[in-house]
């Protein structure tokens, strides 16, 4: 599998920890989004919307948008979960990966803090609003999860794989997390976990 992605962005950050919790090997196809390469004309064939992440399968298919491409994952390759059994256990643990990828990390995107500037918001503006959202979003789950372990028991899954990549971008934009102790706990187990330290931002290719 090939998998086009940018070392910062957290869409790409949690597919990437996807493949590491599965055990799946996959050649990086860093995208720099910075020099415009999600713009050029041969990313813009592969991928319509010019983002990351995306996914080129074993079979030659092009899959785009994280959600997708995790719950293709999921199916495909079954062995090592991402969900847990039961409709209603399931539910929540998608419940807290839809607040992080539905609410929080679109109002964040470097393409909706960049409109923010073009309409006139100077920087301090930029931050409060980043800050605002990242912390209503993560106020949210900090109730959901559990208090002990990873979000939703011992071993790492759906949940976690979105909130490591909004605490990293928590934390690259200052937002103080002191108040959130549970996701600060899974943070930390994060941290000492093989598949989140090889999907960790710092550990890829195209890391400058």
């Amino acid at each position: 599998m090939e998998l086009f992605t940018y070392f910062r962005s957290t869409s790409s950050y949690r597919v990437r920890i996807a493949l590491a919790l599965k055990g799946l090997d996959y050649q990086a196809r860093p995208v720099n989004l910075l020099k415009g390469e999600h713009r050029a004309a041969d990313y813009l064939a592969l991928n319509p919307q010019g983002r990351v992440p995306a996914l080129r399968t074993d079979s030659g298919e092009l899959l785009v948008q994280s959600p997708a491409i995790i719950e293709y994952l999921e199916e495909r390759f079954p062995g090592t979960p991402l969900l847990p059994q039961g409709e209603q256990a399931r539910a929540r643990v998608r419940g807290v990966a839809a607040i992080i990828g539905c609410d929080v990390h679109p109002l964040h995107n470097v393409s909706v803090l960049n409109q923010l500037r073009q309409l006139g918001h100077d920087e301090t503006q930029v931050n409060q609003w980043i800050a605002h959202w990242i912390g209503q979003g993560l106020a949210a789950v900090e109730q959901l999860i559990g208090d002990q372990g990873f979000c939703f028991g011992d071993t790492p899954g759906l949940a976690d794989v979105y909130l490591l990549p909004q605490v990293y971008a928590a934390e690259r934009f200052n937002v103080d997390l002191e108040g959130y102790p549970r996701i600060r706990r899974v943070a930390a187990l994060a941290g000492e976990h093989p598949a989140f330290v090889k999907a960790h931002p710092a550990n890829q290719p195209d890391t400058p």
